[in-house]
């Protein structure tokens, strides 16, 4: 599903892969979020952290009566506070987004798929 932006030059295209790069970004800008984790933990391997190319895989944006729902999916470093890690994962990722697509997201639900311990 591609994001369509109407601007005064005409319409603009942005792919989902466009936004998982720039949500995946912004996740990962944050302290405490080790990488981004695939949405499909079972299947692709829970302590699997997807590198750049691959954050498509840990993003999922659905467009409702709202707007856009972000969910975002992380592997975070043990002994940090989930709720803040969570709560600044939120405010990075619709800074970003507006910032670089002109999107506003009311939503993004952070879902924490893994912990990375210090072996």
């Amino acid at each position: 599903m591609a994001i369509k932006i109407r601007t005064k030059n005409g319409d603009v295209t942005v792919e989902n892969d466009v936004i998982a790069s720039v949500v995946g970004g912004a996740t990962i800008a944050n302290p405490g979020v080790v990488g981004m984790a695939s949405r499909s933990a079972l299947k692709d391997g829970v302590n699997q952290i997807l590198n750049r190319e691959n954050y498509g895989r840990g993003v999922v944006v659905s467009q409702g009566e709202k707007g856009l729902t972000i969910d975002v999916y992380i592997v975070v470093q043990h002994g940090m506070k989930l709720a803040d890690i969570s709560t600044s994962v939120q405010a990075r990722v619709k800074y970003y987004l507006n910032a670089y697509l002109g999107l506003q997201v009311p939503e993004v639900n952070v879902i924490v798929q893994g912990i990375e311990t210090e072996d």
